[in-house]
């Protein structure tokens, strides 16, 4: 299985969080699984990157060309996808991956995690999309969905899309049993159609 992940690229951040993303990526690499990101050698992407290398899986690096500077992408990539724009780079981390998952990031990492979901929640998608809450980092988006649904501006199952997980084991367990049948389109159909 392809595991695209989001995350920082900041090296300026805590180490525990840094130490928990290397441990996902190992695992995820033990467990016979590949990773697709966005070729960062910093912050949590190079340590995830870092973490499948020394569990023995694959390691999948996607950027735009313009991203080419000492330092800047991992070297030890298995494969590396170079994209004319970061459009680009989400649509080839999209089409190569059978599942998501967002660990503590920032404005990209938002980004990321939030056009997959709006893509399951259109159907263009049915993959497993999922946070790992390190920290309790994602404590306040679990609220902030919560909130949406309570006030009408998310469906319950909307909200339902997006698993959150506090340790690597379960995270990665949900992906293998995963089948893609827990959202219903025609939720959405409904929808669109009520509001006619």
């Amino acid at each position: 299985m392809n595991i695209c992940l989001y995350g920082a690229s900041s090296p300026d951040i805590d180490k525990t969080y840094i130490e928990a993303t290397e441990k996902l990526g190992e695992e995820i690499g033990k467990r016979g699984h590949n990773l697709v990101y966005g070729g960062g050698a910093n912050g949590l992407m190079g340590a995830a990157a870092r973490g499948v290398v020394k569990g023995g899986g694959k390691v999948i690096g996607i950027a735009p060309s313009f991203f080419k500077v000492d330092g800047v992408l991992f070297e030890g990539c298995s494969e590396f996808i170079y994209t004319e724009t970061m459009r680009e780079r989400k649509a080839a981390m999209e089409e190569r991956a059978d599942a998501f998952v967002a660990v503590p990031g920032g404005i990209g990492t938002f980004d990321e995690l939030f056009e997959i979901l709006s893509l399951k929640q259109l159907g263009r998608h049915k993959k497993a999309v999922a946070v790992y809450n390190i920290n309790g980092y994602y404590d306040s988006l679990r609220n902030m969905i919560s909130k949406s649904v309570e006030e009408k501006f998310m469906s319950e199952a909307s909200g339902r899309m997006i698993k959150v997980f506090n340790d690597a084991d379960s995270l990665i367990t949900y992906f293998e049993n995963y089948t893609g049948d827990e959202y219903d389109l025609s939720v959405m159909r409904k929808i669109v159609t009520d509001k006619r």
